[in-house]
């Protein structure tokens, strides 16, 4: 086969989570509240560090970044997921379906590499603090995020470049609500061992290794911290029980997807679901409503507004 020019076809047809109207009602409720809410909850995470000279550090540098992948990892699918649940016939194009798949791992990838990002910034400040600024300098952060878009567009490129060439001449149905690569292979009119087994090393071994990689991170801060202070044991692990929040909710899905060893699960795709919207909802609020500082820059941000509009 010469890969695309035997592929007949030319779109894929999602069945979608519940053909249940009461179900599908519902989960249109859900799924436009989170969509909206990851939105504007992210939305005000970036407008917030961006706008306020209190929080130009590269601790909310990095944050307002995962904000920004927040929100284009949550409207990659969920837009789509929610214009087609009262559709009988949710389809998308194929490469409409690669499309979806490049930037879902990609940004997902990036991200990955975010968070690592992350939790060596909070290394630095609780174990090195009178080094903190010299070796998060401004540069070193741009450096960092630069890194991260790199891997993960990379990640992503390794993986399709070998799959836009399958050939596709038959089924076209996904038992989803989007496409996922390990599902698109499962289609493809040849042998895709090989391919699987790649993707279950680049991308599920990736993850649980830098799920692993960020728990014992988080482990040595702890006993570093321990072991020069009890009292300041409470204090770090106030500081990283919201960054370790976020790694499960981000991590736990994903391993999932690509490690588990039934590919006929239905679970993926109710995972999917926590992953797209619940998840870039759930980071804003525990940044913000655990994080004093933010607070404080909303409220004078706030006032400042308030002010403004009184003056005009």
């Amino acid at each position: 086969m010469d890969g695309m020019n035997h592929s007949v076809v030319s779109e894929f047809v999602f069945l979608g989570l519940t053909d249940s109207w009461e179900i599908q009602l519902l989960l249109f409720a859900f799924s436009l509240l989170f969509y909206f809410a990851s939105m504007m909850g992210n939305l005000v995470i970036v407008f917030t560090v961006t706008m306020d000279a209190h929080l130009h550090s590269p601790m909310y540098f990095l944050l307002a970044n995962l904000s920004v992948i927040d929100m284009i990892f949550c409207s990659i699918t969920a837009p789509k997921m929610i214009c087609d649940i009262f559709k009988r016939h949710k389809a998308i194009s194929f490469w409409g379906c690669i499309t979806q798949i490049f930037f879902s791992h990609a940004v997902g990838g990036t991200e990955m590499v975010l968070l690592i990002t992350m939790a060596f910034d909070r290394y630095v400040a609780i174990c090195k603090p009178l080094h903190y600024l010299t070796i998060m300098s401004p540069r070193m952060c741009l450096y960092f995020l630069a890194t991260s878009w790199i891997i993960g567009l990379t990640h992503s490129l390794i993986q399709l470049v070998f799959v836009v060439d399958l050939p596709f001449c038959g089924p076209n149905i996904f038992d989803s609500f989007y496409c996922d690569l390990p599902r698109l292979l499962r289609l493809a009119c040849t042998n895709t061992q090989e391919l699987e087994f790649m993707v279950t090393v680049n991308s599920g071994l990736i993850s649980v290794g830098s799920f692993v990689l960020l728990v014992i991170s988080y482990i040595f801060i702890l006993l570093t911290v321990w072991k020069h202070s009890s009292g300041g044991l409470s204090k770090a692990l106030s500081t990283l029980s919201a960054h370790i929040t976020v790694v499960i909710l981000f991590f736990g899905p994903l391993m999932f997807f690509y490690t588990w060893p039934s590919p006929t699960s239905h679970l993926d795709k109710y995972l999917a679901i926590f992953d797209a919207f619940i998840t870039p909802f759930l980071n804003p609020a525990i940044y913000t409503f655990r994080n004093k500082d933010m607070k404080v820059a909303m409220r004078r941000l706030c006032s400042h507004l308030v002010r403004y509009r009184k003056i005009s």
